[in-house]
């Protein structure tokens, strides 16, 4: 008899398409624009979703991530994959303009750095959202 090694994995693509969605999360340029101050105090400061984990209240801007509760998100700050997140973002995003730089039409320019830190609590956010108005 002839040895025939099984396909195991033989049509599952469409399974593969469906879980690589289903995990999605977001991009470096749109966490870049959640991370600008007038973004950022709407994403933390959020109203109640029942929907949401912890009803929305303890969100994580920089990896775009819901928690459970106070402590599951200052858990999550002392993670890798937080520290990961924020030296990811240091670099500024490829703009329009350097893409035309690249493409030879203008002076190389390197990318800046800037600094990232941790999102401020959200007792500070209110606070200061009370003091404007």
């Amino acid at each position: 008899m002839v040895y025939r090694r099984k396909k195991y994995h033989y049509g599952d693509t469409h399974l593969r398409k469906k879980y690589r969605t289903k995990r999605r999360t977001k991009d470096l340029d749109q966490i870049d624009e959640d991370i600008k101050p007038e973004n950022a105090e709407k994403l933390i400061d959020q109203e109640v979703d029942l929907d949401k984990p912890g009803s929305a209240q303890f969100y994580c801007v920089h990896c775009a991530r819901y928690f459970i509760n106070d402590q599951a998100l200052h858990d999550h700050f002392r993670t890798k994959v937080h520290k990961r997140r924020l030296k990811a973002l240091e670099l500024e995003p490829y703009t329009i303009e350097e893409s035309v730089r690249a493409a030879g039409l203008g002076s190389f320019k390197e990318p800046q750095k800037r600094k990232i830190t941790t999102q401020p609590e959200k007792e500070e956010v209110s606070a200061k959202k009370q003091k404007t108005d």
